[in-house]
């Protein structure tokens, strides 16, 4: 295992933690967008109840999403825009992905 420069052990516990809320807020934002929204409104809506638990799930764990987010981008010294902006990907079903790579290849670029 390769050891972390100063810098990037003081981000280290920050990132692991963002890595971890930004797949998980884009997976509950995929199956919100492409599973419960179809469904509810286009598919089955007599059925809907099924997958409500997705809207309900993805509701509760979004705002530990942003203090993530918003914890990484302190650690990182991320400007207002940059923070905002990682912020609101959690909103798009892709972008908390792509973030989370943005993160990533900044950390490893610290070494």
């Amino acid at each position: 295992m390769s050891t972390l420069n100063p810098r990037q052990a003081a981000l280290n516990g920050a990132m692991i933690r963002f890595r971890v809320m930004a797949i998980y807020c884009g997976v509950m934002s995929l199956l919100l967008w492409f599973v419960n929204v179809p469904t509810h409104y286009l598919i089955f809506k007599s059925t809907h109840h099924y997958f409500t638990w997705i809207a309900l799930v993805h509701g509760f764990t979004y705002p530990i999403y942003v203090l993530a987010a918003f914890h990484y981008c302190l650690k990182a010294r991320k400007s207002f825009a940059s923070t905002i902006i990682f912020i609101l990907a959690g909103t798009l079903p892709i972008a908390s992905f792509i973030a989370e790579r943005r993160a990533i290849k900044e950390f490893k670029a610290l070494a």
